[in-house]
């Protein structure tokens, strides 16, 4: 199987365990939108909560140049790790969401 293939499967996965956990509160749906001819996907939360409209990204998932960049991440939890931890190395995980000056202290890639 090659790489990209492969970071496909991972983050569907991922994400797809993520989509399981609902939220507590309201009438909250948690949608999966993957775009596998573009390599984005997302995790959403749509719905209400009392009468408060909900539309929320709560994980944001690219894979550009056969790297996996974590463009968003609302949860307490580190999908960076849950990534190296079912085979992806640290240097195909880019976090998106820092600068490009602070990617260059953490462990992962820079771009």
């Amino acid at each position: 199987m090659d790489k990209l293939t492969k970071y496909r499967q991972l983050v569907q996965q991922i994400l797809q365990e993520y989509s399981e956990q609902k939220p507590a509160n309201g009438n909250i749906e948690v949608e999966t939108i993957f775009d596998t001819q573009r390599d984005h996907y997302q995790i959403v939360h749509v719905g209400w909560e009392g009468q408060e409209w909900i539309h929320s990204c709560i994980i944001h998932i690219d894979i550009k140049c056969e790297k996996i960049w974590l463009q968003w991440n609302g949860t307490e939890d580190d999908i960076a790790e849950n990534l190296v931890a079912v085979g992806v190395p640290k240097e195909d995980i880019v976090l998106g969401f820092q600068s490009p000056f602070m990617r260059k202290f953490t462990e992962y890639a820079v771009g």
